[in-house]
Protein backbone atom coordinates (compact mmCIF):
# COMPACT_ATOMS: atom_id res chain seq x y z
CA UNK A 1 0.00 0.00 0.00
CA UNK A 2 0.61 3.38 -0.70
CA UNK A 3 -0.10 6.80 1.06
CA UNK A 4 0.51 10.36 0.12
CA UNK A 5 -0.74 13.43 1.40
CA UNK A 6 -3.40 15.23 -0.29
CA UNK A 7 -3.05 18.79 1.30
CA UNK A 8 -6.10 22.00 0.45
CA UNK A 9 -4.63 25.58 0.08
CA UNK A 10 -8.00 27.17 0.22
CA UNK A 11 -7.08 29.52 -3.25
CA UNK A 12 -3.49 29.58 -2.65
CA UNK A 13 -2.28 26.14 -4.52
CA UNK A 14 -0.18 28.05 -7.22
CA UNK A 15 1.52 30.33 -4.75
CA UNK A 16 2.34 26.87 -2.84
CA UNK A 17 3.81 24.91 -5.83
CA UNK A 18 5.75 28.14 -7.28
CA UNK A 19 6.89 27.77 -3.40
CA UNK A 20 7.91 24.23 -3.49
CA UNK A 21 9.31 24.43 -7.08
CA UNK A 22 11.70 26.91 -5.96
CA UNK A 23 12.54 25.62 -2.29
CA UNK A 24 12.58 22.35 -2.57
CA UNK A 25 12.51 21.12 -6.58
CA UNK A 26 9.01 19.88 -7.18
CA UNK A 27 8.09 18.89 -10.40
CA UNK A 28 4.04 19.24 -11.43
CA UNK A 29 3.01 16.28 -12.72
CA UNK A 30 -0.58 17.28 -13.06
CA UNK A 31 -2.78 20.46 -12.82
CA UNK A 32 -6.46 20.90 -13.29
CA UNK A 33 -8.81 23.93 -13.24
CA UNK A 34 -11.67 23.76 -11.62
CA UNK A 35 -12.71 25.35 -15.70
CA UNK A 36 -11.57 22.07 -17.08
CA UNK A 37 -13.70 19.58 -14.96
CA UNK A 38 -15.71 17.61 -17.30
CA UNK A 39 -18.81 17.14 -14.77
CA UNK A 40 -21.20 20.01 -13.93
CA UNK A 41 -20.59 21.83 -10.73
CA UNK A 42 -23.32 22.42 -8.18
CA UNK A 43 -24.37 25.94 -7.70
CA UNK A 44 -22.48 27.76 -4.71
CA UNK A 45 -20.08 25.13 -4.55
CA UNK A 46 -17.06 27.73 -4.64
CA UNK A 47 -16.94 31.67 -4.91
CA UNK A 48 -17.42 33.24 -8.37
CA UNK A 49 -14.56 34.07 -9.60
CA UNK A 50 -12.74 30.83 -8.94
CA UNK A 51 -12.96 29.17 -12.23
CA UNK A 52 -9.20 29.53 -12.74
CA UNK A 53 -8.39 28.05 -9.14
CA UNK A 54 -6.68 24.03 -9.10
CA UNK A 55 -8.96 21.41 -8.68
CA UNK A 56 -6.32 18.83 -8.72
CA UNK A 57 -2.73 19.23 -8.76
CA UNK A 58 -0.02 16.16 -8.50
CA UNK A 59 3.85 17.23 -7.95
CA UNK A 60 6.89 15.54 -6.95
CA UNK A 61 9.36 15.83 -4.63
CA UNK A 62 12.43 13.43 -4.62
CA UNK A 63 10.22 9.92 -4.72
CA UNK A 64 7.09 11.18 -3.33
CA UNK A 65 3.89 12.30 -4.89
CA UNK A 66 2.10 15.34 -2.82
CA UNK A 67 -1.41 16.01 -4.27
CA UNK A 68 -3.33 19.76 -3.56
CA UNK A 69 -6.24 21.16 -4.06
CA UNK A 70 -7.48 24.74 -3.78
CA UNK A 71 -10.82 23.05 -2.15
CA UNK A 72 -13.65 25.28 -1.81
CA UNK A 73 -11.45 28.12 -2.20
CA UNK A 74 -12.96 30.40 0.77
CA UNK A 75 -8.92 32.00 0.51
CA UNK A 76 -7.67 31.04 4.03
CA UNK A 77 -6.18 27.99 4.87
CA UNK A 78 -5.62 26.24 8.11
CA UNK A 79 -2.88 23.52 8.46
CA UNK A 80 -3.43 21.66 11.73
CA UNK A 81 -2.77 18.21 12.88
CA UNK A 82 -0.27 17.28 10.35
CA UNK A 83 3.53 18.43 9.52
CA UNK A 84 5.87 17.35 6.41
CA UNK A 85 9.00 15.36 6.94
CA UNK A 86 12.24 15.77 5.01
CA UNK A 87 14.67 13.72 4.67
CA UNK A 88 18.35 14.36 3.14
CA UNK A 89 21.90 13.54 2.80
CA UNK A 90 23.57 15.71 4.38
CA UNK A 91 23.49 17.70 7.19
CA UNK A 92 23.98 21.29 5.21
CA UNK A 93 21.69 20.52 2.55
CA UNK A 94 18.92 20.07 5.67
CA UNK A 95 20.30 23.28 7.39
CA UNK A 96 19.50 25.26 4.21
CA UNK A 97 15.88 23.65 3.33
CA UNK A 98 15.08 24.29 6.78
CA UNK A 99 16.28 28.23 6.57
CA UNK A 100 14.52 28.46 2.65
CA UNK A 101 10.87 26.97 4.11
CA UNK A 102 11.35 28.60 7.41
CA UNK A 103 12.02 31.92 5.17
CA UNK A 104 8.91 31.16 2.55
CA UNK A 105 6.55 29.88 4.90
CA UNK A 106 6.68 31.84 8.46
CA UNK A 107 6.12 29.82 11.77
CA UNK A 108 6.01 26.47 9.42
CA UNK A 109 9.21 24.90 10.45
CA UNK A 110 8.42 23.98 13.67
CA UNK A 111 11.03 21.72 14.41
CA UNK A 112 14.65 22.42 14.57
CA UNK A 113 16.90 20.02 12.19
CA UNK A 114 18.12 16.98 14.22
CA UNK A 115 20.00 13.90 13.62
CA UNK A 116 17.57 10.60 13.02
CA UNK A 117 19.41 8.76 15.05
CA UNK A 118 17.61 9.00 18.31
CA UNK A 119 19.62 5.42 19.73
Amino acid sequence: MKTEPYLFFDGHTEEAIEFYKKTLGAQVVQLMRFEENPEPEEPGMRPAGTQKKVMHAQIKIGDTTIMMSDGRCLGSPTFKGFGLSLSVPTESEAAHLFSELGAGMPGAAAVEVADPDLG
